[in-house]
């Protein structure tokens, strides 16, 4: 079997994807598309996420290979489980049986009629963040704003196509992974050193837009994405973030002058330990940013009002769950650039 070299005795006789029963395509991973489908032999619902190989004359994606050998290592309650890999008719065709999420945190920030409470918006930032500390433990970087909620059950980190395992010392990585109104400031001005802080900048994105109800940094270009972080932050010099001035692509921008960070004009009616956070978050040192630990210590998260349970998330109308997918899918405005 096509998968036994690599992945030993789990994948050794693959079953066949005529096993399960498409339902529905709920949308595209970094490397592969995902479809919502019921396995036959045991009745459960599964995202099954098929393989790109439009590019590939020597077998299966790199990208692919990595996202399989990660989640194979990965067993946490906020992490995706890939349940088996399965196989089409052709060798070149191959699937991801991972378990399956209901909410799309994208989509239904876009779909659900009333916002989130602060104490359900807590409740999903400490999944998150969970997660996240999680892989950085085991030196893994996500990569990707592209989170998945099941909110009762709390899978949460997803598509790992993206992710990297990192080390000491720090190697070069493809600059463009995270969507733009997600990227740091040190992937926009092209430094070629990549670290957990860019998983922490992603994640106080995310949190300002649970807050805010709306994104916090849509930025339609790179040049307007610095832009925007320079009238929320404040510009960068070498007193704060030492090393600035040397990143390669700081030459390319004309960074306007703006000595003030907005974020407690932006968020007025946030505790001041939530403003800690978020300014935490925010840091443009990389090495000053907060970790997921950090984040989980948060006083924020211990005060008023507390986080409510995970089973006592509200469950919404499943949009992704229609039958039949619609002939030209939507495309979601958190565009890579």
């Amino acid at each position: 079997m096509l998968l036994a070299p690599h992945l030993g005795h789990h994948f050794g006789n693959c079953r066949s994807v005529k096993e399960f029963e498409k339902l529905n395509r709920i949308g595209e991973g970094t490397y592969g598309i995902v479809y919502r489908a019921r396995d036959t032999r045991s009745d459960d619902i599964v995202a099954l996420k098929k393989v790109r190989m439009d590019k590939e004359k020597d077998g299966i994606p790199i990208s692919s290979l990595r996202e399989i050998t990660l989640l194979l290592k990965l067993r946490h309650p906020n992490i995706v489980e890939l349940k088996e890999v399965v196989v089409g008719s052709h060798l070149e065709s191959l699937f991801l049986v991972m378990s399956y999420c209901e909410q799309d945190l994208a989509s239904l920030l876009e779909n659900m009629p009333t916002p989130f409470s602060e104490a359900q918006v807590k409740c999903i930032a400490l999944q998150l963040l969970r997660g996240l500390d999680y892989l950085h433990l085991n030196f893994i970087l996500h990569r990707s704003e592209t989170f998945t909620v099941r909110l009762h059950i709390s899978d949460l980190c997803s598509d790992f196509g993206l992710a990297r395992c990192y080390g000491i010392p720090l190697q070069p990585m493809t600059p463009r992974v995270v969507t733009l109104w997600y990227r740091a400031p040190e992937l926009l001005l092209g430094t070629k050193t990549q670290t957990t802080a860019l998983d922490m900048w992603a994640v106080g994105c995310i949190l300002a837009e649970l807050l805010a109800h709306k994104p916090l940094l849509p930025g339609g270009s790179e040049i307007q994405q610095v832009d925007l972080i320079v009238q929320l932050l404040g510009t960068p010099n070498e007193n704060i973030w030492p090393g600035f001035t040397r990143l390669p692509l700081v030459g390319q921008y004309s960074l306007r002058k703006q000595p003030y960070n907005n974020l407690k004009n932006k968020f007025t009616w946030l505790s001041d330990a939530g403003l800690r956070l978020l300014n935490l978050l925010f840091m443009y040192n990389p090495l000053r940013r907060a970790t997921a630990k950090d984040c989980l210590e948060s006083s924020y998260f211990k005060e008023k009002p507390l986080p409510c349970e995970a089973d006592l998330m509200p469950t919404f109308p499943h949009h992704r769950n229609k039958r039949a997918a619609p002939a030209v899918e939507s495309q979601s405005k958190r565009n890579k650039v």
